[in-house]
């Protein structure tokens, strides 16, 4: 099968081509590396040729409220447009889980825009909810830092590994279309201000962590449950010790 990712050059996308190609499936990488630039439209035509399948992995360069926005919106714009010529049968894109509860946080706001493009476009789809990455723990304390100070959120949320989002990515890119949305997350139900707080022990950074329930997570406050996947999400097995202590093997 014939699948182009969008974003394929990336930390998920670059897994998700190699996880596909190692089950047999013809996959293509493409982003601005590769010719393919999804704001202009710029080689987007060229890229799906022939897809059967789309995969929608890319991010937006600038997290400023007003870019994030213009890029999904326009992104998916001139991407499903192309879809719809090249006939492709499954489109298939990476959100994120609460993003649906979150929309004071211009990040999550423009990814709720993303989803209702994508399920009011006619194209057979789906859309696969992702926690937050394993990866991205320090990046969450860095700009939760002022003053060497980190102050996080008290709420839970079960982060997981990106190897695990690529594979449950491509598997969904390799099945037919569900036309809703797929949750996938880690195994533990966690408090971000405890779980933070340990990534950035086992790096030998010391910074002052304050438990905050009222700390903003990218431009929000979060309720309790707000980035913990329903009942129905498919939970990964690597715990983060575990997933640390392979990092510093490898």
């Amino acid at each position: 099968m014939k699948i182009t990712v969008i974003g394929g050059t990336g930390l998920i996308g670059s897994r998700v081509v190699a996880l596909l190609e190692e089950h047999g499936h013809d996959a293509t990488p493409a982003s601005p590396a590769t010719g393919t630039d999804t704001l202009t439209g710029e080689g987007v035509d060229d890229a799906l040729a022939g897809a059967e399948v789309v995969v929608d992995v890319s991010n937006s360069p600038s997290f400023a409220d007003d870019d994030v926005m213009h890029f999904f919106v326009t992104s998916s714009t001139n991407l499903l447009a192309a879809a719809r010529r090249a006939s492709v049968r499954h489109y298939v894109a990476l959100s994120v889980v609460g993003n649906d509860r979150l929309l004071a946080s211009g990040y999550l706001r423009a990814k709720a825009a993303q989803e209702r493009l994508i399920t009011e476009s006619g194209i057979p789809f789906t859309i696969v909810r992702a926690t937050q990455f394993y990866e991205f723990l320090r990046a969450i304390a860095e700009e939760a830092t002022t003053d060497g100070v980190a102050r996080l959120s008290t709420a839970h949320f079960q982060p997981m590994a990106s190897d695990d989002v690529a594979a449950a990515v491509a598997r969904t890119a390799a099945g037919d279309p569900s036309e809703g949305v797929r949750e996938i997350g880690g195994p533990d139900r966690v408090r971000m201000s405890d779980l933070i707080e340990t990534a950035l022990r086992l790096a030998g950074d010391d910074r002052e962590v304050v438990a905050d329930p009222d700390a903003r997570y990218f431009g929000t406050t979060l309720e309790d449950d707000s980035l913990v996947p329903g009942p129905g999400a498919e939970l990964s097995t690597v715990g983060y010790r575990d997933w640390a202590e392979r990092q510093v093997r490898t």
